[in-house]
């Protein structure tokens, strides 16, 4: 142990001595992929060949939060500088490791803006997938120069000649130019690394200081810390910059590059992703897309990212509300992380003070609470996740419905109109069938359809509530595994959505209102109510649980009252007096029906949520 600390001192102490690289020298690129193509496993032999971290001491080195290690997945990008020898000329190479599911499409966005190429990696098992063709489009959009790679030639399944002709048809690559590799072996790696320099062009100085903010996080003892590309300019503890967003001005007190810790320099120079800390205190000051300057400077800011519109919502809540101060802590820290989230305080009366997040998806969603328990240590309830509707008013005006609680009166509501989705699904051939089943049965409209190699890939126009549940995971299933789908929000559309609302005891529940399509809705309230009546204690007397849609009941349960021996204390056959006691007892069961509440433990609402 102490060996390999030493080891890591060491070239801690080199980097700090090699501060001083020419723009020419430096090349910035992410590795980009479909889900599970080797993306991190490629990062890490990129990283052991160029000394950066000791041969097979880690797997997923840059895989850092706890939820990516349990899950296997990247949802956060990572970078790591790394200097690297080719014909005896040293270069700086900044790599960024980027998620490959659907949800994360983001990061993989905001990544490239840092980037001049980019690694597109394809598994020689299953070929070019869904997202690898979504991160082909917005490479391409954002003139990144493409590198395709074959990964995993190793594996007794791969057909990598028939990858190649993927390759060639589907984006008009050189098979020449075609790199083949095994991340896990190495094989072909070192190779590929000596090719970078002369495939990827270095970044262009634009001579006065500019840093453009592609991420952020924060630390307890630091504060917010920002991850930087210079696009120009030197900056160095003790200098003073300015936020073109907010017209802010921060002392800078420490300066570095991860490699792929946190290693501080003297300065970082033009064409460098590095990090910056300064006296920053509000994450919320922190706008990814942001440009720093210095504060006499008329340098004009960079073109910001466009903001993300989440497709998922949901509420968030302490299971113990004592925690909600804490909550109130964490989920912006956590938030300063992922600017994809969107957070609005909410009150419900059932589960008290809490928070409506918004998401791009399921995953996205569930990544997030993880990770609110993990690093945070609290423990929270999500209630079940949904889109966001369109009511058209009467008047003419529409209004986005992100809650049902907050949905308008259904008199004034003309229609609503449900989100749509663009969605692409890639299957080997012999699973067509199982997947057209699959689709039809969600809704699934199918308006292009193309085949290839023994692929198939078939574009379908869905209702973006079919696929935010589970259609993913079904893709998988129906396919064994082959299967793929990446989709993106295409507008809005005409369709006959109602209001759910679960009553006890003819009182309505904030927490357990649904907009739900019509044809769902008995399906769903009967459920609900069913999950209720087996979770609510029995109470003295009679509870009723109705699932209504404007007024009218279409599902509903009964929880029989506990009985109370009333006329125990009766000797003998004195029947007056029994009926008297039994009148007084009913007469009072009445009244409690009347003037009292139910009462409902938060952890009947978490046996609802999470069997949901």
């Amino acid at each position: 142990m102490l060996k390999y600390i030493l080891k890591n001192s060491i070239t801690c102490l080199q980097l700090l001595s090699k501060y001083q690289i020419s723009i020419e020298k430096i090349r910035n690129f992410c590795i980009i992929a479909h889900i599970d193509h080797g993306k991190s496993t490629l990062a890490d032999r990129f990283l052991e060949i160029t000394g950066t971290i000791t041969k097979g001491k880690h797997e997923q080195y840059l895989d850092k939060l706890e939820v990516e290690k349990e899950r296997g997945i990247t949802v956060k990008a990572q970078s790591a500088a790394m200097y690297y020898k080719v014909d005896g000329i040293e270069y700086l190479y900044n790599l960024i490791d980027t998620p490959g599911h659907v949800d994360f499409t983001y990061e993989v966005s905001r990544s490239m803006r840092a980037c001049e190429g980019a690694i597109l990696l394809i598994d020689a098992t299953q070929g070019i997938q869904a997202q690898t063709l979504s991160n082909y489009i917005l490479a391409k959009k954002q003139n990144l120069k493409i590198i395709p790679v074959i990964n995993k030639i190793d594996m007794t399944s791969a057909n990598t000649e028939s990858v190649i002709q993927q390759l060639v048809d589907k984006f008009n690559m050189n098979p020449n130019e075609i790199f083949k590799v095994s991340a896990k072996k190495g094989t072909g790696v070192a190779e590929l690394l000596n090719n970078i320099v002369t495939l990827i062009p270095p970044p262009q100085d634009h001579k006065e200081l500019k840093c453009f903010l592609i991420d952020s996080w924060y630390l307890r003892d630091k504060g917010v810390v920002l991850l930087i590309l210079m696009k120009g300019g030197y900056l160095k503890k003790g200098d003073q910059i300015l936020s073109c967003a907010f017209k802010k001005k921060y002392d800078v007190f420490e300066v570095g590059i991860q490699s792929p810790e946190n290693v501080p320099q003297e300065r970082l120079e033009p064409g460098q992703v590095g990090y910056v800390m300064t006296n920053m205190k509000a994450s919320n000051e922190a706008r990814i897309g942001d440009t720093f300057r210095h504060p006499l400077s008329k340098t004009l800011p960079e073109t910001g990212f466009e903001q993300v519109k989440p497709l998922v919502y949901c509420g968030i809540y302490p299971e113990d509300p004592d925690d909600y101060n804490e909550l109130n802590k964490s989920i912006f820290k956590l938030a300063l992380t992922d600017p994809a989230v969107i957070i609005q305080k909410e009150s419900s009366a059932a589960l008290g003070n809490g928070y409506r997040c918004g998401f791009l998806g399921v995953l996205h969603m569930d990544v997030f609470r993880e990770r609110l328990e993990n690093e945070y240590n609290l423990s929270v309830l999500l209630t079940s996740p949904s889109v966001p509707y369109k009511a058209i008013l009467r008047n003419g005006k529409d209004v986005m419905v992100e809650n049902a609680i907050m949905a308008p009166d259904a008199a004034v509501i003309k229609h609503y109109e449900q989100p749509m989705a663009i969605a692409t699904i890639m299957c080997p051939e012999e699973y067509s069938p199982s997947v057209f089943q699959l689709c039809d049965a969600r809704n699934g409209r199918l308006i292009d359809s193309e085949k290839y190699d023994k692929q198939d890939r078939y574009t379908f126009k869905f209702p973006l509530n079919e696929i935010i549940q589970d259609l993913f995971d079904k893709i998988k299933s129906a396919t064994k595994g082959y299967g793929s789908l990446e989709y993106e929000f295409c507008g809005f559309e005409k369709a006959n959505i109602v209001k759910l609302v679960i009553h006890l005891m003819d009182d309505p529940v904030d927490a357990l209102s649904f907009m739900v399509p019509e044809e769902r809705a008995h399906q769903l309230g009967k459920k609900i109510c069913q999950r209720l009546k087996d979770n609510i204690p029995q109470h003295l007397f009679v509870v009723s649980i109705q699932a209504k849609v404007g007024g009218k009941v279409i599902a509903a349960e009964k929880i029989g009252s506990t009985g109370k021996n009333v006329t125990a204390k009766c000797y003998g056959g004195d029947y007056t007096r029994k009926k008297k006691l039994l009148d007084r007892q009913k007469e009072g069961k009445k009244r409690m029906r009347e003037v009292g509440r139910v009462t409902v433990r938060k952890d009947t609402f978490i046996s609802v949520f999470k069997d949901d």
